[in-house]
């Protein structure tokens, strides 16, 4: 195959990793808005705005095609996928023992059960 074909390739790539990651992006804004509780919306907040992000940065690299600019793209996916799961955890968690948790939406509280315990053994 010839340079430009290649081009062409690398470029529609660009353009589908593009448009994927601002579905996903769009999709956890519109869950942010949507969805019914401080829990879900984390989720939504964490799961396909990382994914989202990921995608964005990886059609921005395949369009660009610097050495340069790649590096920060990486530096910026790594950031991003070390803080954001741990900023929705500590906020979920906020949530929760401030009383902002639906409990009856939860399936299984493993979180109650732990604190309940903690506290047992701190009295004994």
């Amino acid at each position: 195959m010839s340079a430009s074909t290649w081009t062409t390739v690398l470029d529609v790539l660009a353009a589908l990793c593009l448009l994927g990651g601002s579905l996903l992006a769009f999709s956890a804004g519109v869950g942010l808005l949507r969805f019914p509780d401080l829990l879900a919306r984390m989720h939504t907040a964490a799961k396909p705005q990382v994914l989202g992000l990921v995608l964005l940065m990886l059609g921005l690299g395949l369009r660009l095609r610097d050495g340069h600019v790649l590096w920060m793209l990486v530096l910026v996916v790594l950031f991003q996928m070390l803080t954001s799961p741990v900023a929705a955890h500590m906020v979920s968690r906020a949530g929760y023992r401030t009383g902002k948790v639906r409990n009856e939406l939860l399936v299984v509280d493993e979180l109650t059960r732990d604190m309940e315990a903690a506290d047992r053994a701190e009295r004994e």
